[in-house]
């Protein structure tokens, strides 16, 4: 598509697989290309006028260029360019691709603005594969508090939503919030490197923890021994009177309670 050799720029609409031939503007030099009348303007009926925004610049295959221009939403045209020699406009519109082919050159605009070449002998590119939509996956799981937490993972992140067995929310804990308490109880999110955990606390225990992973599977747990109450030791010693008690020999014992 240099500015030296022949440009016999071939246009066409392209929709589900078959191809007429474009309209090409007034003065093209295009000859092979047949004329298209303009279309009729009602008298006294104003047109209003075409604005054409411009997007971005493609490098064709061959390194001729195509500038690309939005019209409207699903309307695009693209000015492909060799040097500084206007060679032709494709038009991609209301779902119908644009299709151009000179001197081995092949272009097609899209109507969301995309352009792709290839040259005679090259693979056609193929369309890249759309990106799968992400999914969102949960697993409900039966709390030692009797509650019900559903550990969500999906494209808000990972988040646990916490309720009663009735379906009663009670509160939402993730990575921002990632901690929330009711009655006695705490419900947080902890960072383990790339892992996310559920952590349960039972407050009103003693601190009493059950840990799970995002598929809903208790990995860890931990228990806290409570603190025993301390038991009075007794010791016996000696008594000139008052409360005693007889021990060998007649000798009186009195019953102290030991501290510590």
């Amino acid at each position: 598509m240099r500015s030296t050799r022949r440009t016999t720029f071939r246009t066409a609409a392209v929709v589900a697989g078959a191809a007429t031939v474009l309209a090409l503007p007034v003065g093209s030099a295009f000859a092979d290309s047949p004329a298209v009348p303009e279309p009729e303007v009602l008298p006294g009926i104003e047109q209003p006028p075409v604005v054409r925004a411009f997007v971005t610049t493609v490098k064709l295959a061959d390194g001729s260029v195509a500038k690309v221009y939005r019209i409207g939403k699903s309307h695009f045209e693209a000015d492909i360019f060799a040097g500084s020699t206007k060679l032709d406009t494709l038009v991609g519109r209301g779902g119908a691709a644009s299709y151009g082919r000179s001197n081995g050159l092949h272009v097609v605009l899209q109507p969301n603005g995309t352009v792709t070449s290839w040259l005679d002998g090259a693979p056609k590119p193929r369309p890249k594969p759309k990106p799968k939509p992400e999914v969102e996956s949960s697993v409900r799981v039966a709390m030692p508090d009797g509650r019900i937490a559903k550990l969500v993972d999906g494209p808000r992140g990972k988040y646990a939503v916490v309720s009663m067995p009735n379906g009663h929310v009670l509160g939402t804990v993730d990575l921002k919030r990632p901690s929330a308490q009711n009655d006695g109880w705490t419900y947080k999110l902890v960072r383990d490197g790339k892992r996310v955990k559920f952590v349960v606390v039972d407050g009103k225990g003693g601190g009493n923890s059950w840990v799970y992973d995002f598929d809903g599977r208790l990995i860890e747990r931990y228990t806290v021994d409570a603190p025993q109450p301390k038991k009075d030791r007794v010791r016996v010693v000696p008594s000139g009177g008052g409360m005693a008690a007889s021990g060998p020999a007649g000798l009186g014992f009195a019953v102290v309670p030991a501290r510590g």
